[in-house]
């Protein structure tokens, strides 16, 4: 019976070593880190891999991400330059690098962010004005993001950036603001549609100017070509005058073919609406010899 209970404790007592020795078996993730203590003091910091703690002396005190992290703090009020009380909210970007120095630096990490990121940010909006704030988000940031980097140090967090997430003026300088850009707006809406109205003048007068150039061309074109077919006809008159004054002389008429002749260029000549006619002298002495002779024989007929 003795025996039994022997082994039984004996049992019992593996058993116990076996839960203590697995329970204090740790295995640390990747991009985390285990800070112990041994005693209640500092005694290291757990890389990735697999650790065993001495049961009931070493504890582990925190485990600390090394992963880049976010904080998205609320809008702050902020006095510009200028006396205008703004609301910023921001974003920080930091990453633990020190574990040791995050777990006995500071005691509440996150909230002394916080706390220095309004502080810095009241220090850095006090001596910019209200336009020159709602303009400068990078020079803001830069000047953040430099301020608790190097304050941040002792703490074991690298600040990598500080975003301004928001900058939110007061409802009547928003509604100010609002006239303004839209007063702007219609300003270059007005300037665009003045160009445009321009531009389409300057269109139509450069049209007008070509069209009345195309239309004296035309009409130039078409004086040139009347001209040119009077010239021809002309040409052609004088070329069968020529012609005929050329058969006739070669044909050798008498004088009173050419009498004849005369007679019938005046008949042609009466037709017109001339009001005086010149007639040659030889023509008149032969016109009145004609009527003498008329004379004469109706005389000897009255007989």
């Amino acid at each position: 019976m003795g025996g039994l209970i022997t082994a039984f404790v004996i049992v019992f007592f593996i058993i116990i070593v076996l839960v203590l020795l697995i329970s204090n078996i740790k295995i640390v993730p990747q991009a985390v880190v285990y800070v112990v203590e041994r005693l209640g003091a500092y005694n290291g910091t757990w890389q990735t891999g697999i650790h065993v703690k001495i049961p009931l002396i070493d504890r582990v005190a925190r485990k600390v991400s090394l992963k880049e992290q976010v904080m998205d703090f609320p809008p702050q009020p902020v006095i510009t330059k200028d006396n205008v009380t703004i609301q910023i909210d921001t974003i920080v970007f930091y990453q633990i690098t020190d574990a040791k120095l995050y777990t006995y630096g500071v005691e509440r990490p996150i909230l002394a962010i916080e706390s220095l990121t309004a502080t810095t940010l009241r220090n850095i909006i006090g001596d910019m004005e209200l336009d020159h704030t709602l303009t400068s988000r990078d020079v803001i940031n830069t000047r953040i993001t430099a301020a608790l980097d190097s304050a941040t140090d002792k703490w074991g967090i690298k600040v990598n950036r500080v975003e301004l997430k928001n900058i939110i003026p007061p409802r009547e300088i928003q509604d100010a603001m609002e006239k303004q850009m839209k007063a702007e707006r219609e300003r270059r809406e007005a300037i665009l549609r003045a160009e445009g109205e321009k531009r389409s003048q300057v269109l139509v007068a450069e049209g007008e100017k070509e069209s009345a150039i195309l239309r004296a061309d035309a009409v130039r074109e078409q004086k040139i070509r009347e001209a040119q077919g009077e010239a021809e006809a002309i040409h052609l008159v004088q070329q069968a005058l020529a012609d005929s004054i050329k058969l006739l002389n070669e044909a050798a008429p008498s004088q009173s073919v050419l009498t004849l002749k005369s007679f019938e260029a005046l008949e042609k000549m009466a037709d017109g609406k001339a009001t005086k006619l010149v007639i040659p002298s030889e023509i008149q002495s032969m016109a009145g010899l004609a009527a003498a002779l008329k004379e004469t024989v109706t005389e000897d007929a009255a007989k």
